[in-house]
């Protein structure tokens, strides 16, 4: 044995550390993007830097970064003496975030070195969570550093804080030096990652091969979806029942493709299908980015030609992007010899804009019947969650990857310097919401239906996988004692599960499951391991399908969050808007309308522990946009309710009494006879006709209507409560607010009170409309499930009172008390209306002055019914009160005049028969 000591996996910790990674490496570009996004916006970056006095100071830190020579330049850095504190307090945040940074670059080198010394072995199909694992670490530490170099203040940050930090402690900080060689390295971050990426070419190269056996299969286009029936449950009915593991056969060069489901044989790559191919596209595009000598080899470049084939844009994280053509053919034009790279890539990025949006066009056209399809299926028969679960996953995977394509290449065109022509038409897609919804389908259907999952898998594994997985573990030669005695515990583990335990409710926790086996991974990988992987592919496969039946039982939110997690438009938000203006103003699309709150609930799944400031921002963008969402859903369904109350409504005129006079007119004019032709009136249409139909073609505007008010109660009734962020938006108690208030605003509006012109609406009318109105309402229920008789409880009451709870708006009680005291009783003051007992209503008289309404019209006794049914008891009781302040006032005035008068009355009270008296004393009367 050689003096140097061997490297033993099990001592590095290579699983422990890649899991650990990989976690701190998401938390690290949740900071980052935060802090560019924060020094981006004048807003939010601390206010010094937009002061006009530190200007030149701050172009000085810039210009002579990181070498800073206070003494040199101390005239230009003196406005910063006075607020070092303020700047150490603001910039500390940003500072140690690019140091953390810089510790994170350290263990990501001294990981991959570790794993280069160890040989270790990636195999996707066989060690899926170390390659993923590899993989994703690296796809994550290329985004850093691309992101880390579009910060445009970073120097001045760095710079600021460590001369504020040498002017209060009388020394730099100890990282500056290390930072300032990072991001001076890091000018052109592409060609140094190139540099420190060629001792790690081998692995990279390895475990990105090794996605040949999956890629070219998930990369299919949807001809050959419609060819396979993939994710169709009815492919094969007799194997409905069997359980869906992955048996493939691709040859890509004549594009055939066999899925086999068979509930038996081992799932050869089952991790590997509902991974997301937009994970796999970053993976390929990135390594081969970086370890471009590899190109020369004809299966590296056809994988690195279709992933860029794919799209012209690549997502760094979230809504941070880069355009891989040109952003690779400008890193290959200062290599030597890398011309033809440069023409090929330009001609794939030309390639990529015309061919690729058609393409994602047509897969999303065919995952909405997918969708839809399963989400009938598995409705109807919820059993066939457990044995199925894998089409669920994979369907949600591919859609999300498709949704997420189309989300960046519309916000993110190409250059117009670059000459590239996109087909516009091929990016707007009005069955978005339809796609949504058809998810939030499937993962509603996964959560409630979880424990009939949680039934089959424990079943599966205690019954099946247990049992084969120690038959493997019997043919083994060798085994390491350690890695022996992690087998048995593996085996021991799922063999003792119990159906009990999910009909107790018993909480399931198989995460030790998963990370020994990660462990083994790491141990069975290394190039000198006893049991190797490569050796063991039967229980590597098995292995691999075991975990995923335990994330089934404990692990389904993750999962679901994995594979269909759609925060991603928290960083879209003008597009999300738009799709969703799009959708209400589809009629087609209106029932799937709620997947727009829906997805609201996705957007905290954007945070991370390691950037808690982000979350209170991203909790309060969700709430308002999930409250936008569902106040303009109840506004659009109550606009609908409003124009069929205004059909209603005419409809319910043409059998008022005053509408029959022109077919009185037209009746006499026919039976009239004369020689001479009668002037022709338009002949009216009977109540009632528009219940006839000549065809089914025929489509009124009452059955649009009606269409649409189907389509967007479905909407609200879909669910009774969303979840976000630990808010509960309840859509139904949502609509029936905006009802009130609308049917409230509604009753005022009817009454067309004009207090100008002193037109109102006749009592009789409306109530005619009212009732109208509520027979409209009262079929709602026949829609949504809202108890209506709430709302008119809640509503009409208010009528009744001077004003209104909700706005404090007058109300139809106060409008016509203010206009019969106002208008009718000072008529009726003025001598230009009387009661008439025999009519039995109050009736103009005919004056000079003429009245612009007819008393009777108002105030006979149907009238003053309609009245009182209108403003009820209260409203009542209220006019009357009116009214009799009113004549308690003018009574006052005559006791008034009659004191002012009383001598000259009394004397007209004796002079009744003295005519010339009677006339002079009537000349001595006051104020009359």
């Amino acid at each position: 044995m050689s003096g140097s000591r061997t490297v033993q996996p099990s001592q590095q910790k290579l699983a422990e550390r890649l899991y650990i990674l990989n976690d701190r490496g998401i938390g690290m570009l949740n900071r980052i993007y935060n802090i560019k996004k924060m020094l981006s916006n004048p807003e939010s970056k601390p206010s010094f830097l937009n002061e006009k006095s530190v200007e030149k100071a701050i172009q000085t830190v810039v210009r002579k970064f990181p070498l800073m020579d206070i003494k040199g330049n101390s005239s230009q850095l003196a406005p910063i003496q006075g607020m070092k504190t303020e700047i150490i307090k603001s910039l500390n945040l940003y500072y140690f975030t690019f140091v953390d940074i810089l510790e994170f670059k350290d263990h990501v080198s001294d990981l991959m070195t570790t794993m280069d010394a160890c040989q270790i072995h990636f195999d996707l199909t066989l060690n899926f969570d170390l390659t993923k694992g590899y993989l994703d670490l690296m796809a994550t530490y290329v985004a850093m550093m691309m992101i880390v170099s579009k910060i445009d203040d970073r120097k001045a940050v760095l710079g600021l804080f460590n001369y504020a930090h040498e002017l209060q402690h009388s020394k730099g900080d100890e990282n500056f030096p290390r930072l300032g060689t990072l991001i001076t390295d890091y000018e052109s971050p592409l060609k140094k990652m190139c540099e420190e990426f060629v001792p790690h070419t081998k692995l990279v190269t390895q475990a990105l091969l090794s996605l040949q056996k999956i890629y070219p299969r998930r990369n299919l286009h949807a001809p050959q979806w419609r060819q396979a029936q993939l994710l169709s449950l009815t492919a094969e009915p007799a194997k409905i029942m069997n359980n869906a593991t992955i048996d493939t056969k691709t040859t890509v060069d004549s594009d055939t493709i066999n899925i086999i489901s068979c509930g038996v044989h081992f799932a050869s790559k089952m991790p590997c299908e509902y991974l997301s191919l937009d994970t796999m596209d970053r993976w390929i595009i990135f390594g081969f980015m970086l370890c471009h000598q590899q190109l020369s080899h004809p299966e590296v470049l056809e994988l690195w030609k279709v992933a860029l084939h794919n799209g012209f844009v690549v997502q760094l994280f979230r809504d941070e992007v880069f355009l891989p053509h040109i952003y690779i053919a400008n890193h290959f034009d200062g290599i030597k010899g890398y011309s033809k790279r440069v023409t090929e890539l330009r001609e794939w990025l030309h390639q990529a804009a015309q061919v690729s949006p058609g393409v994602h066009r047509e897969k999303r056209k065919y995952l909405r019947m997918a969708l839809k399809e399963l989400s009938i299926f598995f409705t109807d028969q919820p059993g066939l969650l457990g044995p199925k679960a894998l089409y669920v996953f994979m369907a949600l995977s591919l859609t999300r990857d498709e949704i997420q394509w189309l989300l960046r290449h519309v916000d993110n065109p190409p250059p117009r310097k670059s000459n590239v022509k996109l087909p516009q038409d091929e990016f707007v897609d009005r069955q978005i919401p339809e796609l949504l919804f058809h998810m939030e389908e499937l993962r509603a259907l996964v959560k409630k239906y979880s424990q009939v999952m949680q039934r089959y898998y424990v079943q599966y594994l205690s019954g099946y996988d247990a049992a084969v997985l120690s038959s493997i573990i019997q043919t083994l030669s060798q085994c390491p004692e350690d890695e022996s005695i992690i087998w048995s515990g593996l085996c021991n583990r799922i063999s003792s599960l119990s159906v009990k335990q999910v009909e107790e409710n018993e909480p399931f926790d198989f995460q030790d499951v998963r990370l020994d086996w990660f462990r083994l991974q790491a141990y069975t990988s290394h190039s000198k391991a006893v049991l190797s992987i490569k050796t063991q592919q039967q229980l590597a496969k098995h292995m691999n399908t075991i975990i995923f039946h335990t994330k089934m039982v404990d692990f389904l939110d993750e999962m679901l969050k994995e594979t269909s997690d759609l925060s991603i438009y928290c960083f879209h938000t003008s597009i999300f808007e738009h799709q969703f203006k799009q959708c209400v103003e589809f009629p087609a699309q209106h029932r799937f309308s709620i997947a727009f709150p829906m997805v609201c609930g996705h957007f905290m799944n954007a945070t991370h522990d390691l950037c808690p400031e982000e979350r209170l921002t991203i909790g309060q963008t969700s709430i308002q946009y999930a409250h936008f969402f569902l106040k303009e859903m109840s506004e659009e369904v109550n606009q609908v309710i409003t124009a069929i109350c205004e059909e209603q409504c005419a409809m319910y005129d043409k059998l008022l009494p005053k509408t029959c006079a022109a077919r009185l007119a037209q009746t006499f004019n026919k039976k009239k006879k004369k020689d001479k032709p009668t002037k022709v009136i338009a002949e009216t249409s009977k109540p009632g006709t528009e219940s006839y139909r000549k065809s089914r073609q025929e489509f009124t505007r009452m059955d649009k209507l009606h269409m649409a008010l189907t389509e967007l109660c479905y909407s609200i009734n879909y669910c009774s409560q969303i979840l976000v962020w630990d808010h509960g938006f309840v859509p139904r108690e949502f609509f029936v607010q905006h009802l009130e208030a609308r049917f409230n605003k509604a009753l005022v509006g009817m009454m067309m009170y004009n207090p100008e012109t002193s037109d109102i609406a006749k009592p009789s009318e409306l109530l005619n409309s009212v009732k109208a109105v509520m027979s409209v309402l009262q079929s709602l229920e026949n829609y949504v499930h809202i108890d209506i008789s709430r709302v008119f409880n809640n509503v009409l009451p208010q009528q009744t009172q001077p004003a209104d709870s909700f706005g404090g708006d007058k109300t139809i009680t106060s409008n016509y008390t203010d206009w019969y005291l106002e208008v009718l009783m000072r008529q009726v003051t003025a001598g230009h209306i009387v009661f008439s007992p025999i009519h039995k209503a109050f009736i103009s008289l005919v004056t000079e002055e003429k009245l612009s309404f007819h008393a009777e019209e108002y105030a006979d006794l149907m009238e003053l019914r309609a009245l009182a049914e209108l403003i009820g008891p209260y409203g009542m009781r209220y006019l009357g009160e009116r009214l009799m302040w009113h004549i308690s006032s003018q009574v006052q005035e005559l006791k008034k005049l009659v004191l002012a008068n009383k001598e000259v009355l009394t004397q007209l009270r004796t002079s009744f028969d003295k005519p010339d008296v009677m006339k002079d004393l009537s000349r001595r009367l006051i104020s009359i």
